[in-house]
């Protein structure tokens, strides 16, 4: 965690996801896909087998992860079979965090002036993500986001975010809690806001409403499965609905 627990006189508190609501990831997912089936194809090729793979247009690629379609089943749909699609998800786990792919990773529109207008506004902002926690601060550094936050709390395993652990994220954000009080007099006055049931179901655990985001990797159908409180399209939409929500509960 990074930043401190002083004592806020806000009225609202907005814990955030990283990847989905600030980052956008469907160029680096693709891209993973893509070099892992040709490192696939080469594997076998080098054994004198060749495989009928199918490329998958990134369009029903990103459709296929927002609609939570295993990783098994993206990889049959590509043509694979058997221990190919073994060897084929091994060279995803290796790659996806490799630095040329990272650096696919890009800011969600919007997003800068979302954080920036709520942090203005008063709102503390604490960021609870299941990417690397010092990778997921430099970016932000980077970008000039990360004294922004009141905190940054996120994982020191590298595939976390990827395989987007459920229960790990409801650890995340009761340390988040704990380190970052909340004021007793108001349900409202703190929000969980991500792109992933792991997201919902956090703030489940822990009594927080939340906001799901189809910005994603999650689609708005698959999203309402988990019935967040609010669904909204983008961090910054998401900002004027809790800016109007902080006016009411100062009142």
């Amino acid at each position: 965690m990074t930043g401190t627990a002083a004592s806020f006189p806000q009225h609202l508190t907005v814990f955030c996801d990283f990847d989905g609501p600030i980052v956008d990831v469907s160029e680096r997912y693709y891209s993973t896909y893509r070099l892992a089936l040709a490192d696939t194809q080469a594997s076998y090729c080098a054994q004198s087998v060749n495989l009928p793979i199918q490329v998958l247009s990134k369009q029903m690629f990103w459709q296929m992860k927002q609609d939570r379609v295993p990783d098994i089943e993206i990889a049959m749909r590509s043509g694979l079979q058997g221990e190919q699609i073994d060897v084929f998800l091994g060279y995803v786990t290796q790659i996806v965090n490799q630095p040329a792919l990272l650096e696919k990773d890009k800011m969600q529109p919007g997003v800068s002036w979302a954080l920036a207008l709520l942090h203005s506004q008063g709102v503390r902002l604490v960021l609870v993500t299941l990417r690397c926690q010092d990778e997921a601060t430099q970016i932000l550094q980077n970008y000039g986001l990360a004294r922004l936050f009141s905190g940054i709390y996120g994982t020191q395993e590298a595939n976390a975010a990827y395989q987007n652990y459920a229960e790990v994220k409801t650890q995340l954000l009761a340390k988040a809690i704990a380190e970052q009080p909340l004021p007793d007099s108001c349900s409202a006055s703190a929000w969980m806001v991500g792109d992933t049931e792991a997201d919902i179901l956090a703030g489940q655990a822990w009594g927080i409403p939340t906001i799901a985001l189809t910005c994603g990797i999650r689609s708005c159908y698959r999203l309402k499965k988990f019935q967040p409180t609010h669904i909204y399209s983008d961090l910054l939409s998401a900002t004027h609905y809790l800016l109007g929500i902080k006016q009411l509960i100062q009142v």
